[in-house]
């Protein structure tokens, strides 16, 4: 595994002569989501300081034929700025940019890019693509945060965030609610923090205050350096003293971020207490940048030479391929495929086998397994993914084929033995990382590797160094080379001094020798016995492999010349090599016993006569297809020399008859048992061939329309439900203006009534009840049905009017109560400026009206006057009324005018004539009337009275009774 990217080279922090800071940098983040993101984008940005220093992305899942309201409803948990992202916009510190519905978005300079989205429908990975431009762009300063969602979304880019050393928090799977995302992202072993989202803005501060520089650790010393590196080897036998101190101190500098120590010093005793710290760091320096066909034009080059060499392979050979740093195997898959294709072009049938190693037994392991997640889509043509992959509950599986040309192994490519006689070498984005004397070491080594014609393929930003007289330029722009001459001999014997390369156990390295078990007396006197008595026999299974030997065969066996093997047909002696082929055949086909008496076996230049049983060997029964052979010598017959010429005993004419009729029996029951067989047999799989070839294709068929429509669905629901996230906060939103507005109208002295455009009642309010008698079931019903209380009938009309005009209407008009409203028309405007019909409100006036009226002028008369209702009761006095006869305001309103006093006021003709007076309009004047008052003495007035028009709210007509003391005008009598 290839140990993390270093921290790029930011210029964007450069002096200006003036020796002020040009861009001062700030930590970007990147939030992806989908499936209820909103929920936790709220639960990340309430709490968030609105000067945290910081940039904030976000990414959800958008349906792109929907217009987004996530800027919307952001504003309202933040105080951050939030904008939509816009092409080419600046990104600055403590704002919150979100991604257009119907764009791909990347960054670039610190500016913001969208480009239009290349698929509409499927399987898309917004969250990828900006995570993977953000960690190019900027390196440690990147931060990635994965929250709610489903699918696989956003881990390849933690990969490359965590690879370019940046800073990665998920957030915790038991608090998403929907955990698909955060658990893909956890699996990686990559991810920094695992928290809620409410809980992230903590880590966040402290990350913007170290990376503003207030508090950013000083770059680690050498010797507290060479300490940690010291820990690391003791714990993981790992030794990084000769890679690059720029990318160790970045990593160190990461972790303590991480646990928010500031000096190097008490991060090497946090080290020292938390032993399993120093596993972590130790993954940290080895995360590397790796995917599917990274650079793609750059396999397309290594595919062109490649091509070029493969004519010139002679036939019946292999082609060897080795990839150190392999990181968690997509770099070998990719190199395997890309051979396989080679040779499909090419036309050429070779062996294939590819060595990937790494010094990261996890990374080893996860390439072993050889599955991976659906997102790699975005890196595989779909060719190849229908190729090379099979569609798992988990993910893309590598096909069998496949993984089987490949070994990885556990290997430190800077210690341990390398593989030799290589075609092809990848190491890509490995040596930028190695200090010039471990690349001195390692590039040799690579030459060793590779034999003559071979091809090393390097990454873009790696050559061949000091090296250039071991390697010869293939393509200079793609960094491919070819070994130029034989490295010399001392370099040979140094790497073959070292231990062998650990390959997995489930690679066969060949038979195994087993320690013999202690046995007992009496286990050894069977033994003794066995070998004494019992004829010396095998046990073999249906291909002749010899799985156990009892007693003396050497005079049977004997070793078969060339490549060692324990196979029995190839060993058996002559004379009995046809009877045990046969005999094995008939056992394992009939399942019977067979015995040939009477073989001469040749053994030390001499014939034996011998006689040979063949049987099925089934001790339990789960065992199957296994034969004993049992070699037993005849007595009493003798030896006999073989043929001078090399041929068998002599024997007479009739024995060597008999033998060739046996044999040639033999041979035909053999061979026709065979043929019916493998006839049977051919039937059968031609049978079942077409079967399956024709159920494999509607298999296939169907797989990829159902993986098509999955994928479809998928990307839908997940738009679906930010869509429907989005909608519940504006329906959330929308209830509680409806609430507010519901609580304002019922609260309000103003009666309200909406009427759509044919005048149909839509809504109305309480206090609209005393204009219009409405009850609930009234909506929706004409205006012109409902019986109104109003001395007005032009409603209707004016509405009418209203809406023709779009001219508001005011009018003041008078219920049959006597109550005074002011009606308003006017017309209603929806939120897209379309006239929805009219609205009437109907404000009490009756107050104004009141204090308006005759009360203020009858306040400002200095005689008395008394303004009566039809009853003759006292509806209202003046001042000087009171203050004239020294009666109270509570003694003298709602009382008969000929109640009031000791009845000086019920005088008959009084009343006939202020009965007269609203009735028939009448009036009178100077009417006199002499009498005692209470407390006032003898007084003589004239009253005069006549008709007034009663105030707003009175029933009827008023009598205004004016009094005029003459007493001192006038004797008494």
């Amino acid at each position: 595994m290839e140990p993390a990217k270093s921290a790029r080279n930011n210029t964007k922090n450069k002096k200006t002569e003036k020796g002020t800071l040009q861009d001062p940098l700030f930590p970007i983040v990147g939030v992806g989501a989908s499936a209820g993101g909103l929920e936790a984008f709220e639960q990340l940005f309430t709490n968030m300081p609105p000067d945290i220093g910081m940039a904030f992305i976000l990414v959800p899942h958008l349906d792109p034929s929907h217009a987004s309201m996530m800027t919307e409803l952001m504003r309202r948990v933040t105080k951050l700025e939030v904008k939509e992202a816009e092409e080419g916009a600046k990104v600055l510190p403590n704002h919150i940019y979100v991604i257009p519905p119907n764009k791909d978005m990347t960054i670039n300079q610190r500016k913001l890019r969208l480009e239009p989205l290349k698929k509409i429908h499927g399987l898309r990975l917004p969250i990828d693509v900006f995570f993977r431009s953000l960690a190019e762009e900027e390196g440690e300063l990147a931060i990635g945060i994965i929250l709610s969602g489903t699918g696989t979304d956003g881990t390849l880019g933690i990969r490359a965030i965590h690879g370019a050393g940046g800073m990665v928090m998920v957030q915790h799977p038991s608090s998403a609610k929907y955990p698909g995302m955060p658990e893909s992202s956890v699996k990686t072993g990559l991810v920094d923090v695992v928290l809620p989202p409410e809980k992230m803005s903590l880590h966040l501060k402290s990350l913007a205050r170290r990376a503003g520089g207030k508090t950013r650790p000083p770059i680690t010393r050498e010797d507290r350096l060479r300490k940690i590196l010291a820990l690391i080897r003791s714990q993981t036998g790992h030794d990084f003293s000769f890679y690059k101190k720029t990318t160790l101190n970045r990593r160190v500098e990461k972790r303590m971020s991480l646990h928010r120590l500031g000096t190097t010093s008490a991060y090497v005793n946090y080290l020292q207490e938390h032993p399993e710290e120093v596993s972590l760091l130790f993954k940290d320096m080895l995360i590397g940048v790796t995917q599917f066909f990274r650079d793609p034009e750059a396999f397309e080059a290594l595919k062109k030479t490649l091509l070029k060499n493969l004519q010139d392979q002679p036939e019946a050979t292999s082609f060897r391929a080795w990839i150190p740093a392999c990181s968690t195997g997509e770099e070998a898959y990719s190199i395997t495929m890309l051979i396989l294709e080679c040779l499909d072009e090419s036309k050429r049938d070779l062996k294939v086998q590819v060595f990937g190693t790494d010094i990261d037994p996890e990374g080893i392991n996860f390439a072993r397994s050889g599955v991976y997640a659906e997102n790699i889509a975005v890196d595989v043509s779909p060719a190849r993914l229908k190729r090379f992959f099979v569609r798992e509950e988990k993910g893309l599986r590598i096909k069998k084929e496949i993984r089987e040309l490949i070994v990885f192994a556990v290997q430190d490519v800077t210690k341990d033995p390398p593989f030799t006689k290589l075609d092809l070498v990848s190491c890509r984005n490995l040596l930028i990382y190695l200090e010039p004397e471990l690349q001195n070491r390692v590039l040799p080594l690579f030459h060793y590797s590779l034999k003559s014609g071979g091809l090393l393929f390097l990454g873009t930003a790696e050559t061949n160094g000091k090296h250039a007289d071991l390697f010869g330029v293939s393509d200079k722009k793609w960094k491919i080379y070819q070994p130029k001459r034989a490295l010399h001999p001392v370099l040979e014997a140094e790497w073959r001094a070292f231990p062998r390369v650990e390959v997995h156990p489930s690679i066969e390295m060949g038979p195994e020798l087993q320690k013999p078990k202690e046995i007992d007396i009496a286990s050894a006197a069977q033994k003794t016995l066995l070998e004494t008595f019992a004829p010396a026999s095998l046990i073999v299974n249906a291909k002749g492999e010899i799985l156990y030997i009892h007693g003396q065969t050497g005079k049977y066996l004997e070793p078969a010349p060339g490549r060692p093997n324990w196979n029995l047909f190839d060993m058996v002696r002559k004379g009995a090599q046809f009877e045990v082929r046969s005999g094995v055949h008939y056992a394992l086909t009939r399942l019977k016993e067979r015995h040939y008496p009477g073989l001469q076996v040749k053994t030390n230049h001499e014939y034996h006569p011998i006689s040979l049983t063949v049987k099925p060997f089934t001790p339990t029964k789960e065992t199957k297809d296994l034969v004993m052979v049992t070699f037993e010598e005849v007595a009493g017959r003798e030896k006999r020399k073989p043929d001078p010429k090399g041929g068998k005993p002599p024997r007479d004419k009739d024995e060597r008859l008999q033998e060739a009729e046996k044999e040639l029996r033999y041979t035909r029951e053999t061979l026709q048992a065979t043929v019916e067989e493998l006839q049977a047999s051919n039937e059968e799989l031609k049978s079942t061939n077409e079967e399956m070839q024709s159920t494999n294709e509607e298999l296939q068929s169907t797989n990829e329309e159902l993986e098509t429509s999955r994928e479809e669905l998928q990307s839908m629901n997940e738009e679906l439900i930010t869509v429907n996230a989005e909608l519940q906060g504006k329906i959330d939103q929308l209830s509680l203006a409806e609430a507010d507005m519901k609580v304002l109208l019922e609260n309000t002295d103003i009666g309200i009534i909406f009427l759509d455009r044919d005048l149909n009642i839509e809504r109305f309010t309480l206090e609209a009840k005393k204009v219009f008698n409405l009850i609930p079931s009234d909506i929706g019903r004409p205006l012109h049905d409902i019986r109104s209380n109003l001395d007005y009938d032009d409603v209707e009309k004016d509405s009418k009017e209203v809406l023709e005009t779009l001219q508001k209407k005011e009018r003041e008009i008078q219920t049959k109560d006597g109550e005074w409203y002011l009606m308003q028309i006017v017309p209603y405007r929806s939120a897209a400026n379309t006239i929805e019909g009219v609205v009437l409100t109907f404000t009490d006036i009756t107050e104004v009206k009141r204090t308006s009226g005759y009360e203020s002028i009858v306040e400002t008369v200095r005689e008395p006057l008394v303004v009566l209702d039809g009853e003759l009761k006292i509806s209202f006095a003046n001042r000087s009324f009171y203050r004239t006869f020294q009666v109270s305001k509570e003694e003298t309103e709602k009382r008969l005018i000929y109640e009031l006093g000791n009845d000086q006021w019920d005088i008959p003709e009084l009343r006939r004539l202020l009965g007269e007076i609203l009735p028939q309009n009448n009036k009178f004047e100077d009417y006199r009337v002499e009498h005692d008052f209470p407390g006032i003495g003898r007084k003589r007035m004239l009253l005069n009275a006549r008709r007034i028009f009663g105030k707003v709210g009175d029933k009827g007509a008023k009598i205004l009774l004016a009094i005029e003391d003459v007493t001192c005008k006038e004797p008494l009598n």
